[in-house]
């Protein structure tokens, strides 16, 4: 809509990038983009796992974001040892530990995970 324009992915880029063939990444991409839109059309919950990021949550019209620890430290250039700043942010829903299991962080207990 409006003045935005959609550029095609560059799919001989992530495949040099990846070090797999390009048949493969549209292979991965295409199947990846099926298994969620069948997920979002059933009303299933989706997590996208973002290594070293977070994890993205979608369940139904809800849509979360999560960040690891390390990356907002990384993101902000200092350590969070202020104990009121990480209880603020864990309060806010930002903040998931790397090691707590992907089912726990949804209403349902249920999600897909990507990328499996």
């Amino acid at each position: 809509p409006g003045s935005k324009r959609l550029e095609p992915l560059k799919y001989a880029k992530v495949a040099m990038d990846a070090s797999v063939s390009r048949r493969k990444v549209e292979c991965c991409i295409l199947g990846t983009t099926s298994l969620l839109y069948h997920c979002l059309e059933k009303g299933m919950s989706a997590a996208f796992v973002l290594r070293d990021v977070g994890v993205l949550l979608i369940e139904g019209s809800r849509v979360q974001m999560r960040f690891y620890l390390d990356f907002l430290e990384k993101v902000t250039g200092e350590r969070i040892w202020n104990r009121a700043t990480l209880k603020a942010l864990q309060q806010l829903d930002m903040v998931v530990s790397q090691e707590v299991p992907i089912a726990s962080l949804s209403f349902t207990g249920r999600v897909i995970i990507f990328p499996k």
